[in-house]
């Protein structure tokens, strides 16, 4: 694998919404809005993907969606539930290892993203992660085989604003 990117989730309705389980909260207006944002914001870098892999869980899988009908991509989609929320990062990351595709997106939840993202670029599971991932935020990395993982770049949903 080459490239891996990890996309958290967009702003999602808050937990304890009366009538919603915590499982199927969607997306808000605006968390969909700022997605569309990075979506565009991807497809003005040519991000390539060669598969997008998501959470199974409503907002994770819409944050997916727009994203991959930005880049074009619809049909790149998979979902796994070792990306579902409350998965460790060790858990991720060994499941990562099965991975063939050489340009990955994962999209899922905190604090998985976020520590999953210190794991790669350490080798250890951090008391506290190295950068907390925003909702929509999201971490570019590359690695070569046998190499560990670097930064290309993290963002912040903002910075893809037009």
């Amino acid at each position: 694998m080459n490239q891996l990117y990890l996309l958290r989730h967009g702003l999602a309705v808050p937990h304890g919404t009366p009538d919603i389980e915590d499982d199927e909260r969607p997306l808000t207006p605006e968390g969909e809005r700022r997605v569309r944002q990075v979506g565009r914001g991807l497809r003005r870098l040519r991000v390539k993907l060669t598969r997008i892999v998501s959470s199974p869980l409503p907002r994770a899988l819409r944050t997916a969606e727009i994203v991959a009908d930005a880049l074009g991509s619809t049909e790149l989609i998979e979902v796994a539930d070792e990306l579902r929320a409350g998965r460790d990062a060790a858990s991720i990351r060994e499941w990562l290892k099965t991975r063939q595709e050489s340009r990955l997106m994962l999209v899922g939840h905190n604090p998985s993203l976020s520590d999953l993202l210190s794991l790669l670029l350490t080798g250890n599971e951090l008391q506290r992660p190295i950068c907390e991932l925003h909702k929509a935020g999201i971490a570019a990395l590359r690695a070569e085989p046998g190499e560990p993982y670097r930064v290309d770049w993290i963002a912040r949903p903002r910075l893809f604003r037009p």
